[in-house]
């Protein structure tokens, strides 16, 4: 038994070890779906004001937990903590997703960012990772994260969200050198971030790569996934006698998986735009695979649901090493009824899948 968990069947799976059913979590499980969350954020003022707090991100990643037979739990935090703890100064409109009070506008402003010391900047996430591990108490393995550096870079660059990524685009193009730059900042930083968060007791990590999908192959490879690496290679993954899986998610990677499988991860997340059978191809079946229903099927009938699962875990197939989830984060307006079928759908019909291997 892994780390001496309870279910320890996510952990198993990533190993492509042998598992009685598919286990399952879901990206933004602790989240805006579920009144007692937006109870705690009303409360608490506003996100920042939860991510900030450890006792509030305990709760709110605890959650899910009562609700659902989910098989791990996911640090509540935010991939922008990095970027805050570099001196931009991270705001969230109502409705208009994050904003930098100091974005990067220009090559001196890359030059003099500061690669800070994590536990100076980043410590309640490191409590909040060590009240979460406590308060578990061995039930389900506790999931640490991090947006990858393109991705993080992004958001420093266009100030906020953007739909057409012009200002970064135009940094890639005009200036790649300083983007470089950039991009080494965030991944020096993400490697503390990491380790620190596997000290305090992570189990697993996952690194979001929320906008990879937007860059041509060969600027993927340059400017995502070389940072990606740079951080993986530097990760402290064994810890005692078990070492830490990393799950690499590229929000529509298509066939840059295969270039993704060669970073020594341990699983790739695939969104809903590839059927996992495909993606098994690419990677040539030697790595295990987290995903991928379409988000919106939560919004089906019950029937429709359950199809849409059976329909993903028949696509997989019998072969170990399978992590049900969402193909991207789930949204708010899911009823968490639904998210209870889709949980118990998925250990029940999954089983079937697990007698012959």
């Amino acid at each position: 038994m892994s780390f001496d968990l309870k279910n320890d069947i996510f952990l198993r799976a990533l190993k492509k070890e042998k598992v009685p059913y598919t286990p399952i979590w879901i990206m933004r499980q602790a989240g805006r779906y579920l009144p007692e969350y937006r109870a705690v954020r009303e409360e608490a003022g506003d996100f920042m004001s939860v991510c900030t707090n450890p006792q509030l991100a305990c709760e709110v990643t605890l959650q899910p937990l009562r609700r659902f037979e989910l098989d791990a739990a996911i640090l509540f935090s935010d991939i922008l903590t990095i970027p805050d703890a570099m001196g931009l100064g991270l705001y969230f409109e109502t409705g208009e997703g994050p904003k930098f009070k100091s974005p990067i506008v220009s090559s001196r402003d890359i030059k003099n960012l500061i690669v800070p010391d994590v536990h100076e900047k980043l410590d309640y996430v490191f409590s909040a990772v060590k009240l979460i591990k406590q308060e578990l108490n061995g039930a389900v393995p506790l999931i640490g994260f991090s947006g990858s550096p393109w991705t993080v870079a992004t958001y420093m660059v266009e100030g906020g969200s953007s739909r057409e990524f012009l200002k970064i685009k135009a940094l890639k193009d005009e200036d790649s050198l300083a983007l470089k730059v950039l991009l080494n900042k965030i991944a020096l930083l993400t490697i503390d971030y990491l380790n620190a968060q596997i000290e305090a007791g992570a189990q697993a990590l996952m690194i979001f790569d929320t906008w990879g999908g937007i860059l041509e192959a060969d600027d993927y490879r340059q400017f995502s996934l070389s940072f990606m690496q740079q951080i993986i290679d530097g990760l402290h993954l064994k810890q005692m006698e078990s070492e830490i899986p990393v799950i690499l998610f590229t929000k529509g990677a298509g066939s840059k998986i295969s270039d993704m499988a060669n970073t020594g991860c341990s699983a790739l997340g695939i969104d809903w735009t590839m059927s996992l059978s495909k993606a098994r191809d690419l990677t040539q079946n030697k790595m295990a695979l987290q995903g991928n229903l379409n988000p919106k099927i939560l919004t089906k009938s019950e029937v429709e649901i359950q199809q849409a699962v059976a329909d993903v875990l028949a696509d997989y197939g019998a072969n170990p090493g399978h992590v049900f989830n969402l193909g991207h984060g789930i949204t708010p307006d899911i009823d968490p009824a639904k998210v209870k079928l889709l949980v118990d759908t998925v250990h029940e019909l999954s089983k079937q899948y697990h007698q012959s291997y």
